[in-house]
C-alpha cells in the first residue's frame, strides 16, 4: 500500500502585541462624531460670547436684543408653557411631512410612468409652488378653523414639491441597462419598482425628505401666524406683540431646535438605508461634518 504521509498544518502565527488594536464600529463611530463636533460647539461658543458683548456694552437697547441670561432665564421659568406650544407646532410640522412624503412620492411614481399625467399634473405643481403659502393660509383658516388641519395643510403644500422633485429625479436615475434586464428576465412592472428603481431613487428621495422637513416647521408656523391659539408661531406673536424680546428669543431658538432635531432624524434615516451609497462613505453625516 501506498505510503500515506500526513502534513500537519503549520502553527498559526502569534499575534503581534505592538499591533494597534482596532476599535469597534461603535468606538470608531464615537470618535468620528466627537472629533466632528467641536467645529460647530466652537461657532456657537463664538456666536454666544459674540452676543454678550453686544448686550453688555448696551449696543441695542434691551427691549430689542436681550441677553443671552435673559433668554436661558425665559427658557427655564416659562419652560412648562413653552414645552406645551412646542409639543403642538411638532405635531402639526411632522404630520404635515409625512403627509407631504407619501403624496409626494406617489405624485412623483405617477410622473415618472405615465408620460400623459406628466403633463397634466406638473404645471399644476408648478403653479401651486409659486403661490405665497402666506396669502392662502387666510383661506385655509377660514375654510378649516383655528384647529391643526390649516397649519398641517400649509406644511403639506410647503414640503410636498422639493419631495416630487427629487422623487422624480431619482425615479429617472436609474441605469437603462438595469431596466432591460429585468424586462428580458420577465420582472413584472412591481418588482423593478420595488428591487431596482426605488432602492436606485433612495439617495435623491431622501435629499428631497431632509429639505422637505425644515420646509415643513416653516409651513406649521405660518400658519399660526395667521390664524391660532397655541403654538410656536402664536407664542412669537404674542411675545411680539407685549415687546417681551426674552421670550420671543426663546421662541425662536425653540423653532431652530425643532427643525435642526428633525433634520438629524432624517439623516438618521439616511444612515440606515442607505449605507452602501458613496455619499455615506466619508465618515460622519453632513450634519456633523
Amino acid at each position: 500500500m501506498p505510503e500515506v504521509i500526513s502534513r500537519a498544518a503549520p502553527p498559526a502565527a502569534a499575534p503581534d502585541d505592538d499591533a494597534p488594536v482596532e476599535r469597534t464600529r461603535p468606538a470608531q463611530r464615537a470618535v468620528q462624531l466627537l472629533s466632528a463636533a467641536w467645529r460647530p460647539a466652537l461657532l456657537l461658543v463664538l456666536l454666544g460670547f459674540g452676543w454678550w458683548a453686544i448686550t453688555a456694552a448696551e449696543v441695542f437697547p434691551a427691549y430689542l436684543v436681550p441677553t443671552p441670561g435673559d433668554v436661558a432665564n425665559e427658557l427655564v421659568t416659562e419652560r412648562e408653557m413653552l414645552a406645551r406650544h412646542t409639543w403642538v407646532t411638532t405635531y402639526e410640522t411632522v404630520l404635515g411631512f409625512l403627509l407631504a412624503a407619501v403624496i409626494g412620492m406617489l405624485a412623483a411614481v405617477v410622473i415618472v410612468y405615465s408620460p400623459t399625467l406628466e403633463k397634466a399634473l406638473y404645471p399644476l405643481i408648478l403653479f401651486a409652488q409659486v403661490i405665497p403659502k402666506i396669502a392662502i393660509a387666510p383661506i385655509l383658516v377660514v375654510w378649516f378653523g383655528f384647529g391643526p388641519m390649516p397649519k398641517v395643510i400649509l406644511a403639506v403644500l410647503i414640503a410636498f414639491f422639493p419631495i416630487v422633485v427629487s422623487g422624480v429625479a431619482g425615479l429617472r436615475s436609474t441605469d437603462p441597462e438595469l431596466l432591460d434586464l429585468s424586462a428580458t428576465m420577465g420582472a413584472s412592472r412591481w418588482k423593478t419598482f420595488r428591487k431596482i428603481r426605488f432602492p436606485n431613487a433612495l439617495p435623491h428621495l431622501l435629499s428631497g425628505l431632509k429639505v422637505a422637513v425644515t420646509l415643513a416647521v416653516v409651513g406649521a408656523v405660518v400658519g399660526e401666524f395667521v390664524g391660532a391659539d397655541e403654538g410656536l408661531g402664536y407664542v412669537l406673536l404674542l411675545a411680539s406683540g407685549n415687546l417681551n424680546s426674552s421670550l420671543l428669543f426663546a421662541d425662536l431658538i425653540l423653532m431652530s431646535a425643532l427643525g435642526v432635531v428633525l433634520f438629524v432624524l432624517v439623516e438618521a434615516a439616511e444612515a440606515l438605508l442607505i449605507p452602501w451609497h458613496a455619499s455615506r462613505r466619508q465618515g460622519v453625516p453632513l450634519t456633523t461634518s
